[in-house]
């Protein structure tokens, strides 16, 4: 039981502590409100970035794929020529005239 009784006393002490930079924390947010604006306003900048990278992203995506469905276009030609060229017959026999 005394184990029980210091435990739940540790975790009282913890929840304390806890409440205790909870409130301080609010109550310097509270003194300067210019504070939280500025954070804000970063916060609004760092989005707006963000947002303009993504776009750029996806435009790069949009070309990657692209270049990679020509590139697959062209690679399929270029097998299809090599197998053509595979498969005829050997040893063509030109008549001579």
């Amino acid at each position: 039981m005394k184990d029980a009784v210091h435990h739940a006393l540790l975790r009282l002490d913890t929840a304390l502590n806890r409440l205790e930079a909870a409130v301080s924390h609010r109550l310097a947010a509270e003194r300067d409100p210019g504070e939280r604006e500025t954070e804000l306003a970063l916060m609004g900048e760092d989005r707006a970035r963000l947002a303009a990278e993504l776009d750029a992203a996806s435009a790069r995506l949009v070309m990657v794929e692209a270049a990679a469905a020509d590139v697959g276009h062209r690679l399929g030609r270029a097998i299809g020529a090599v197998e053509g060229v595979l498969a005829a017959p050997r040893g063509h026999h030109h008549p001579e005239a």
